[in-house]
């Protein structure tokens, strides 16, 4: 019985330990610097497109046979 016990409250998410909660703030840290430095990377991407689109356009467009 107390297996069946133990089951549903790993089943529920229990209460995290302490370790773990620490854990999950520098994975949610970690989240927040990744998604400022891709939004970094987008904002370069769209600085090089509003200068050159024409010409970034014209490499990226297929000739026969590519």
């Amino acid at each position: 019985m107390e297996r069946q016990e133990k089951k549903a409250d790993a089943k529920r998410g229990g209460a995290q330990p302490k370790d773990e909660a620490k854990a999950s703030a520098k994975v949610v840290d970690a989240g927040k610097k990744l998604k400022e430095d891709m939004d970094k990377v987008m904002d370069e991407i769209d600085d090089v497109l509003e200068e050159n689109a024409e010409e970034f356009i014209k490499n990226y467009v297929q000739k026969g046979g590519e």
